[in-house]
């Protein structure tokens, strides 16, 4: 699977994420995966996908830098593989 731009994607509504001082935990009902998120900014741009149309609209909101969208979309692409977040 490769996450685009273009796509619309949302948080699983069976995840929980829990913060930890280095990003969050997010933790997974149906399939029992656990998952770290490693950053704060992944955090929030995990959280910014509910309220964007797009994937690139939720970079735009949460304020990364576009140089370092490359590493956040194969970030949400094993988010996505993992059932962390699910397409729209």
């Amino acid at each position: 699977m490769t996450l685009t731009l273009e796509a619309s994607y949302r948080l699983d509504e069976q995840v929980a994420l829990r913060p930890e001082p280095f990003g969050a935990l997010a933790y997974h009902y149906g399939n029992r995966r656990l998952v770290f998120l490693r950053s704060p900014e992944m955090v929030e741009l995990v959280r910014a996908l509910d309220g964007a149309d797009t994937v690139g609209g939720a970079l735009e909101a949460t304020g990364i830098d576009r140089r370092r969208w490359p590493s956040f979309l194969k970030a949400l692409d094993h988010l996505a593989s993992s059932e962390v977040i699910r397409a729209r």
